[in-house]
C-alpha cells in the first residue's frame, strides 16, 4: 500500500486515478452480508425506515392542501420506473446481462429532485414536533392542521436554515415557505444561478458564498445557532434526512412487485445512485439492503473531481478527510454532486452496506444524459446522469468481473435487474435543458467512431 499522505493512506490503484481524475470503479473490501452489517447500524434499523414510511402516510393530506400538483396521487410524492433498454446500446452495452431501468427521481414532484424525499420529511417532522408542543396537533391527530392559520403564525416566528449546492436548498425552502416558516438558504459558488431565482420567487432568503459546499453549510450552522428559535438541517449529519430518503426502497419494491420483477438469489437487483455529501444514496442504500438483504448491490456514483465518499470510504480512517487533501477542487457542472467532504454519519452507516463506488467525467455525464434523452425522452441535470455508466462498469470491466466472480453473480447476471436512480432535473429551465443538450450532442459527436 502507498501512503500518500498521513491523514489519507489509500491503495494506490485507488489514489493515482483520483488525483489524475480518471474514472475508476472502487470495491468496498467492508461491505458485509446484512445479518453482520444490520448489527452495527448505529442503533438503526428496518423499524426506522417502516416508521418514516407511516409518517408518509400521515401527511399526505396535508401535502395534497399545500401543493395542488398533488391531488392526482392523493398527497404521495413518488417517481416512476421506466424501462431502459433502449437506453444500452447509446451508452456502449453490447450485451444481454439483464433488464435496465430507470427509477426517475428527477421527476418527483413539489422539488424536482431525490432531496424531495429527504428535505420534505425533515422539514414535515420538525412542523409536526412545533405542532405537538403548542397542543395545535393532538398526537395520532389529523395532520392537515399543520396548514391552518394558527399552525401558519406558530411556523411564522420560527426559522428553518439549510445549507446547499442545491437541490437540497430548494426541497427545504420550497417545503418551509409553503408551511409559513422563515426560510434561509446558504447556497455555495457552483449552486446554478435559477435555483437561487427559484428559491427566491417562493419567498425563501438566499444567501450566497464564495466558497464550496462545506462554506455554505458553517454558515447556515452558525446562524442557526445564534436564534434558538432557528432549526438547522445539517446535510452532513441528519438522520431525519436519512431515514426520509431511506423510505424510497419500500416505494421501490412495489414497483417492482408491480411490474414482476424478482429480486432473489437468482434473480439479483443492481442500484446505481449519483452521490453528493452521501445522505439520499446512503438512506436509499440503507433501506433497499434491510429489504432485501444481499441480493441487493448498491453503488455509487461520482463525478471525477469531487468522489469524496469514495475517498472516505477507501481511507478506512476514523477521521473526516477532503477531496482536497488529494489536490481536487470540486469543479464540476454535476453541482449537485459538488462535495468537498462525505458525512461522517452516512460514512458509518454504509461502509458494511455499499458494494462500491464508481466515477465520471463530466463529458461523459452529458453525453449520458443526452443518450438518455435520445432512447426515452427523459430530460435530467447533469449530477443525476452519473450512475448511467453502472451497468458498464459492471460488465466491462475488470473490477465489475471481479466483484461478480466474488459474490457469485456472474451466472445469473441474465437474470438481473439494473436501476439507475436520476436524481434531479424536473424544475431546470428550457435554456438549462437546451444548453445541456448541445454539448452532449457535441461530446456524442467528437466519438463518433469509438465506443461510447
Amino acid at each position: 500500500m502507498k501512503v500518500a499522505h498521513a491523514s489519507h493512506p489509500l491503495p494506490e490503484s485507488v489514489e493515482d486515478p483520483i488525483r489524475r481524475q480518471q474514472p475508476l470503479l472502487w470495491l468496498n473490501d467492508n461491505w458485509r452480508p446484512i445479518e453482520v452489517a444490520a448489527s452495527s447500524s448505529d442503533s438503526l434499523g428496518i423499524a426506522d425506515v417502516v416508521a418514516a414510511e407511516r409518517r408518509w402516510h400521515r401527511w399526505a393530506g396535508l401535502l395534497e392542501q399545500l401543493f395542488p400538483e398533488l391531488r392526482p396521487t392523493q398527497g404521495a410524492i413518488e417517481s416512476p420506473l421506466y424501462a431502459a433498454d433502449s437506453l444500452r446500446p447509446l451508452i456502449g452495452d453490447a450485451t444481454q446481462a439483464g433488464r435496465w431501468l430507470i427509477k426517475a427521481d428527477h421527476a418527483l414532484p413539489v422539488a424536482g429532485s431525490v432531496k424531495a424525499r429527504g428535505g420534505l420529511y425533515e422539514v414535515l417532522l420538525h412542523a409536526e414536533h412545533l405542532a405537538l408542543q403548542a397542543a395545535i396537533l393532538q398526537p395520532d391527530g389529523d395532520c392537515t392542521v399543520l396548514a391552518s392559520p394558527r399552525a401558519r403564525e406558530l411556523f411564522s416566528q420560527h426559522q428553518v436554515i439549510v445549507g446547499s449546492t442545491g437541490n437540497l436548498g430548494l426541497s427545504i425552502g420550497i417545503i418551509a415557505a409553503a408551511l409559513g416558516f422563515q426560510a434561509g438558504v446558504h447556497m455555495s459558488a457552483d449552486a446554478k444561478t435559477w435555483k437561487k431565482a427559484r428559491l427566491r420567487s417562493v419567498g425563501v432568503n438566499v444567501i450566497e458564498h464564495r466558497g464550496d459546499y462545506g462554506a455554505a453549510v458553517a454558515a447556515g450552522r452558525a446562524q442557526a445557532g445564534h436564534d434558538a428559535r432557528a432549526y438547522f438541517v445539517d446535510d452532513e449529519s441528519s438522520r431525519h434526512l436519512f431515514l426520509g430518503y431511506s423510505t424510497a426502497a419500500i416505494r421501490l419494491r412495489q414497483q417492482l412487485l408491480a411490474t414482476r420483477l424478482t429480486v432473489d438469489a437468482q434473480h439479483p437487483l443492481f442500484v446505481y445512485i449519483p452521490c453528493g455529501v452521501g445522505g439520499a444514496p446512503g438512506g436509499i442504500t440503507f433501506g433497499l439492503r434491510h429489504l432485501f438483504g444481499d441480493h441487493v448491490h448498491c453503488f455509487f456514483a461520482e463525478p471525477v473531481a469531487a468522489p469524496c465518499v469514495l475517498i472516505r470510504l477507501a481511507s478506512n480512517l476514523n477521521t473526516p478527510v477532503s477531496i482536497s487533501d488529494l489536490g481536487l477542487d470540486g469543479a464540476t457542472q454535476a453541482d449537485g454532486l459538488a462535495v468537498g467532504r462525505a458525512s461522517e454519519l452516512v460514512a458509518r452507516l454504509v461502509r458494511p452496506l455499499v458494494s462500491g463506488v464508481f466515477t465520471a467525467a463530466d463529458d461523459d455525464l452529458f453525453h449520458d444524459l443526452y443518450a438518455l434523452n435520445r432512447a426515452t425522452g427523459l430530460r435530467i441535470e447533469p449530477s443525476a446522469a452519473a450512475g448511467l455508466r453502472g451497468p458498464l462498469w459492471l460488465t466491462h470491466s475488470e473490477p465489475g468481473a471481479r466483484y461478480l466472480s466474488v459474490h457469485g453473480l456472474a451466472d445469473v447476471l441474465r437474470n438481473a435487474t439494473h436501476v439507475v436512480w436520476t436524481t434531479g432535473g424536473a424544475m431546470v429551465p428550457e435554456e438549462e435543458h437546451s444548453r445541456f443538450a448541445a454539448r452532449g450532442c457535441a461530446v456524442t459527436l467528437s466519438r463518433s467512431g469509438q465506443a461510447v
